[in-house]
């Protein structure tokens, strides 16, 4: 059996991944995938997802050079949900930051926690 015959697809045929820094444990992004994009991740090692606003593949790194090497892939436990751990070149964020989550709530309004990395 195939591997990705276990993963759960929803309706659109979509999944979602998390996106974890596998050294600080970091949560990087939250993306979703196709099973063409998670295989082609699978077959590469980088990071592929499924672009929801554009309809297309979507190569993460491939106009910034900011890849994502995938480690360790995990599936939760209903299989509809999967966490990648990567070693993330420069900064997962396309505004600038190292993750996508750099604002916490701080006494009702958010507050940026992390500095940007590049403009």
């Amino acid at each position: 059996m195939n591997i990705i015959d276990e993963v759960k697809f929803d309706d659109k045929g979509l999944i979602t991944a998390i996106t974890q820094d596998v050294k600080s444990d970091r949560v990087l992004m939250l993306a979703f995938m196709n099973r063409e994009t998670l295989q082609e991740t699978l077959e590469t090692g980088k990071m592929v997802y499924w672009s929801r606003s554009r309809q297309q593949r979507w190569l993460k790194g491939e106009t910034s050079g900011h890849f994502q090497i995938v480690k360790e892939v995990f599936i939760d436990c209903d299989g509809d949900a999967l966490l990648f751990k990567v070693e993330q070149k420069g900064g997962a964020c396309h505004k600038g930051y190292l993750s996508c989550f750099y604002r916490k709530l701080v006494e009702n309004r958010w507050e940026k926690v992390l500095k940007k990395i590049e403009d």
